[in-house]
């Protein structure tokens, strides 16, 4: 049996016909809905969006060539650097104490020149993050000047470290870093220089001007050392001298004091040269030289020395292995075996702590 058909004016009153007869005979229809699509709405949040993009957000699209751009250094109304408005207010500030009535002159005179110089404020890559602080990273001017001192004028890493204010780990990983750069160059292998130059735009720099020289960072930080995260009561009596020396005993029989764990001692004795003895300039010069023939003659000794064990040792080189052979003296162990010296302290000595007869209680305090 068939279905049953319903009726022409059941059909004609559903909302699908009516929306098709609307469609096919051109007449109007009330809408079901008189609220647009999403795409369509312009809400609050959309239209603060494109207020951003035209104000802050056009810096972003065309950054600035001469300093960073974070979200926090530009003012939220107009979409300019907070400093140069800053600047333009002092300007006017300045005009009006003057008795100037229009200080266009100077306005646009301001434009026309740099930028002013960063702060902290400006480099605060999170607006809400106030304690986070971008820090200024190595310029290739200065990175190519530490290369140059240290592999062609043949500095130290510790003299670059005190002459440029950079620390002397960085020091030294920007050397070997320049060493495979000028590999690579070498060799013909592709640099990532686009992308360098890209980051580096982004980020503060120290720059190299020996005219007006910038320090990067500081460079005689104390390490801070195990020993030292305790704390501990020592008591001592008020007529006694405690001196570092003494507070690095306490901690450690073997942590030597704070003046000599610095990574530059040298400048704490230049320091104290120039403000507790008052030395001329000539008498510190001369100390310095002194100083400084005294640590070149400590380094020869160590040199010389390893040279010497070097040249003890017989190398026999095979396909695969190169066999080292040194020659030893059986008398540098001592009467009882255990001298440094001997090679049975070296590879070990059978202990006597369970062997009969043995004393295990401690006969003298050391």
């Amino acid at each position: 049996m068939p279905p049953p058909l319903r009726s022409p004016s059941v059909l004609s009153s559903t909302p699908c016909c009516a929306y098709q007869l609307c469609r096919t005979t051109g007449q109007s229809s009330r809408p079901f809905s008189t609220t647009p699509r999403h795409d369509q709405r312009v809400t609050r949040a959309r239209r603060g969006l494109f207020r951003w993009l035209t104000a802050q957000g056009e810096n972003f699209r065309n950054p600035l060539s001469e300093s960073t751009n974070y979200m926090g250094a530009y003012d939220n109304r107009v979409g300019v650097l907070r400093r140069v408005l800053e600047q333009r207010e002092q300007i006017v500030l300045d005009s009006a104490e003057r008795g100037e009535a229009s200080p266009e002159k100077e306005l646009s005179a301001e434009k026309s020149k740099s930028l002013p110089p960063e702060t902290t404020r400006d480099r605060m890559p999170f607006p809400l993050n106030k304690a986070f602080v971008s820090q200024a990273v190595l310029s290739e001017g200065l990175r190519d000047e530490i290369w140059s001192r240290v592999m062609r004028e043949g500095q130290s890493v510790r003299e670059v470290s005190a002459q440029l204010k950079v620390e002397m780990s960085r020091v030294g990983a920007v050397v070997r870093l320049k060493e495979i750069e000028k590999e690579w160059k070498r060799i013909g292998k592709p640099l990532a220089r686009p992308y360098a130059r890209a980051v580096m735009s982004m980020l503060p720099k120290t720059p190299f001007r020996p005219e007006n020289f910038v320090s990067h960072e500081s460079i005689n930080d104390l390490p801070v050392h195990a020993s030292t995260g305790q704390q501990i009561f020592h008591p001592t009596s008020e007529s006694r001298h405690f001196t570092r020396l003494d507070a690095a005993k306490v901690f450690n029989k073997r942590l030597l004091p704070a003046d000599d764990r610095i990574p530059h001692p040298e400048l704490v004795i230049q320091h104290r040269e120039r403000v507790v003895e008052e030395l001329t300039v000539q008498e510190r010069k001369e100390r310095a030289e002194l100083r400084a023939a005294e640590a070149e003659e400590k380094r020869e000794k160590i040199a010389n020395k390893q040279a010497q064990a070097e040249a003890r040792v017989k190398k026999v080189e095979s396909d695969r292995w190169e066999f080292r052979f040194t020659p030893i003296n059986a008398d540098d162990a001592g009467k009882d075996g255990r001298g440094q010296s001997g090679v049975g302290w070296r590879y070990g000595v059978p202990l006597y702590d369970r062997s009969r007869g043995q004393v295990k209680i401690p006969t003298s305090v050391g």
